[in-house]
């Protein structure tokens, strides 16, 4: 049975954590419906501070994002009178993003859990630069492997809070379910699935 590898990329690998780029497709899903616009942006900007000052719940992501303005600079920068600072930015972008994650946890929740699960693709991780005897031997049937995870309530969940360690733990459990190869996942090139 595999451990966790060690010291991925001793060898020429190329990947990264396979808990990481699921992490991303999820970011892709909650941001359906969100904010596009960069908070750069005037549009960006207002729309941010408007979905964050909406709520109790809101106002706390800023603070537990590092905002700690006065009232006045935030009213400021609701009525445009005054542009926050590049840092102040940052963070803000950070609050919406955490913010928006607690929010759409619950509905992303039900869309990959319905139908007893999502099934996912795993392309394995790029061993093109790693010399024959020390490549790990994947069969090319299975360039890719596809797992249907049928309760994701852990990894969205550890999702939703931005805990990258959890994540991974869930993620694989998951991938542990693939039997004694799941090893050649834990680090992979890409990985795919919708809700």
């Amino acid at each position: 049975m595999p451990e966790y590898t060690m010291n991925f990329g001793l060898y020429g690998a190329h990947g990264r954590k396979s808990s990481e780029l699921a992490g991303e497709v999820l970011d892709r899903l909650a941001a359906e419906g969100g904010i596009r616009s960069p908070v750069t942006t005037r549009r960006g900007l207002t729309a941010r501070l408007n979905y964050l000052t909406n709520s109790p719940a809101g106002y706390q992501a800023m603070r537990e994002a590092g905002i700690t303005v006065a009232r006045g600079t935030l009213r400021r920068w609701l009525q445009r009178k005054q542009t926050p600072s590049r840092d102040n930015l940052a963070r803000l972008d950070a609050a919406y993003r955490a913010y928006r994650h607690r929010n759409v946890a619950r509905h992303l929740l039900q869309r990959l859990n319905a139908r007893g699960g999502t099934w996912v693709e795993i392309q394995p991780l790029d061993q093109s630069a790693v010399a024959d005897p020390r490549k790990r031997v994947i069969e090319p049937v299975a360039e890719f492997r596809r797992l249907k995870i049928r309760t994701w309530d852990q990894i969205v969940k550890a999702w939703a809070a931005g805990d990258d360690a959890a994540l991974d733990a869930a993620w694989v459990e998951w991938l542990k379910t693939l039997g004694s190869d799941w090893g050649k996942y834990e680090y992979a090139t890409s990985v795919g699935f919708s809700a």
